[in-house]
């Protein structure tokens, strides 16, 4: 039975390889509840390897990972998740609405179809996201934005607690953008934890409340204004960092605290 007091996301020694490749060494952290987390990184750094490890889609070489206290699997309904865009089959032959309502699969039983009541929540989920007049439209006909919307109403009618969304901003408009932060703080405003793999680091101050700073192993992990700094930074990106980091250091100090 799952700990109603257990963090959201529990993560002991979490190690990765591929092929007997080390990707993720060590990883130790545990997230409170109702915080907007950022991963960021650079490339290759394992950020993606890390949602899909604790979403049990990769097996950890060693490690463990605890949701709400208990195995994913026992508490996967709690749980939503926003794959990578380019992740996804968009030639599948469905429509925007059963998309969303795929969020729902979880709450209904063994070959029971969705109800009045799931497609209610659908409809209410498209409109958040202000694609519910393109219910119908097949989903490859879709811009990338578009199509990024769709997916993140899905999430919405799963009603988790906790959401991962890897690199939801990747390749969409800034209209796109702006709707998917003000999802972000209205999830947060009810008290859900949401994981972001970001890599804008010109925003990563404005959007989230903690910073996972990731290259293999965990550089920090803590609220954004302690570990977004020159030296945590130089420490998880090395010679990557570009002039980036100086414009995100000026745009955090001179933001309203």
């Amino acid at each position: 039975m799952s700990d109603s007091s257990a963090p959201p996301l529990e993560v002991h020694d979490l190690s990765v390889a591929y092929h007997q490749k080390p990707v993720l060494y060590g990883i130790d952290l545990s997230v409170p509840a109702g915080q907007l987390v950022g991963i960021i990184g650079p490339n290759g750094a394992g950020k993606s390897t890390f949602i899909k490890a604790v979403l049990g889609l990769l097996r950890p070489s060693t490690g463990w990972v605890k949701i709400f206290g208990d195995s994913y699997e026992k508490n996967c309904r709690r749980v939503g998740y926003v794959p990578q865009r380019e992740s996804v089959d968009w030639d599948f032959p469905v429509n925007v609405m059963d998309v969303v309502l795929m969020g729902r699969y979880g709450h209904l039983r063994l070959a029971q179809r969705p109800t009045a009541r799931d497609r209610e929540i659908a409809r209410e989920c498209l409109e958040k996201v202000q694609m519910l007049p393109l219910a119908n439209r097949q989903i490859g006909d879709l811009s990338g934005g578009q199509q990024q919307r769709v997916f993140l109403a899905r999430a919405l009618a799963q009603e988790s607690d906790i959401y991962f969304m890897d690199e939801p901003f990747a390749g969409v408009d800034a209209a796109t953008e702006a709707a998917i932060v003000e999802l972000l703080r209205e999830l947060k405003q009810h008290g859900k934890t949401v994981m972001v793999v970001h890599h804008d680091l010109t925003t990563a101050t404005t959007y989230f409340d903690m910073l996972m700073l990731l290259n293999m192993r965990l550089t920090a992990f803590g609220p954004t204004a302690q570990v977004f700094n020159p030296d945590l930074l130089q420490k998880t990106y090395g010679g990557r960092l570009t002039i980036l980091t100086e414009a995100a250091s000026m745009r955090h100090q001179d933001s309203p605290p």
